[in-house]
């Protein structure tokens, strides 16, 4: 591993060789940029590597990060007397995560949880950084202005990277040959908590905002009705009256969403009885 002072010294020749680039035109200024990319190639492979394992060949992100780096040293301005690796490293992150946004998904969730799903990945290194910890998703949501709702569901998004063929062995098949698939039918708690969280979603959004921030100092920041009531400017009595309202709605509304979802697959299981027949 090179030495802070090598690492000082590499990058003071890559700017210095940026600068005379931009004094160069045609292929002078090309084989100028050229050196400046092999010479930072290592960069570009080390960002790479942050990415594996999220359902896309190892040397299809290299050479997607280093498409950033090329770039990167094309728009660089050494008249800014920036430095490059500050320039190319949110660059070559940017394709990267591009590449990922508009090829990687198995399953494609919408453009927003996609575009929030990037956002949430800077945020939490952002702040991991500054502090040492990953943040939770409710400090994410709040990091990044965003619902908790649309944070958790941008959350789930992840697993639309990469999906696992039902062929796959089953990790708990003790060497019989059993597939993922053999497992459909067996009833998973871990599946029940999941369903939980997707319709308490789904019954957050028909709150307002003003309600959806209740529930977050209460329940998210543990805050007391009466911090609650000083941050809204109304009495401790009115936040628990509508502390109990908003959970009556959501209650309401989560009866409303799991009786649907009943009649839902009633109708699908008889339709594939029908078509069985």
């Amino acid at each position: 591993m090179p030495t802070l002072q090598e690492r000082r010294e590499h990058d003071e020749l890559t700017n210095d060789l940026l600068r005379r680039a931009a004094r160069l035109s045609g292929p002078d200024r090309q084989r100028a940029i050229q050196d400046v990319v092999v010479r930072n190639l290592g960069l570009a492979e080390a960002i790479s590597r942050r990415y594996l394992g999220r359902g896309v060949d190892a040397e299809d992100l290299t050479q997607v990060a280093s498409a950033g780096l090329v770039a990167a040293a094309q728009r660089f301005d050494a008249d800014r007397g920036d430095d490059f690796v500050s320039f190319a490293v949110p660059t070559i992150v940017g394709e990267v995560k591009r590449y990922f946004r508009d090829h990687a998904w198995s399953v494609r969730p919408p453009r927003r949880v996609q575009e929030l799903r990037s956002a949430m990945s800077a945020a939490a290194e952002e702040i991991s950084q500054t502090r040492g910890t990953l943040p939770s998703p409710a400090e994410l949501a709040a990091h990044l202005g965003a619902d908790l709702t649309d944070v958790l569901e941008a959350t789930r998004a992840a697993d639309c990277y990469a999906t696992v063929s039902l062929d796959h062995p089953a990790l708990d098949s003790d060497g019989d040959g059993a597939t993922l698939g053999d497992l459909l039918g067996v009833s998973d708690p871990a599946y029940l908590r999941v369903e939980a969280v997707l319709t308490m979603a789904a019954a957050c959004r028909t709150l307002t905002e003003r309600e959806r921030r209740i529930l977050y100092l209460r329940y998210f920041r543990g805050c007391t009705q009466q911090e609650i009531g000083d941050e809204l400017g109304v009495t401790q009595m009115q936040v628990s009256r509508l502390i109990i309202r908003i959970l009556r709605r959501l209650k309401k509304k989560i009866d409303t969403l799991e009786q649907s979802t009943a009649s839902d697959q009633t109708a699908a299981s008889e339709h594939r009885g029908q078509r069985s027949r």
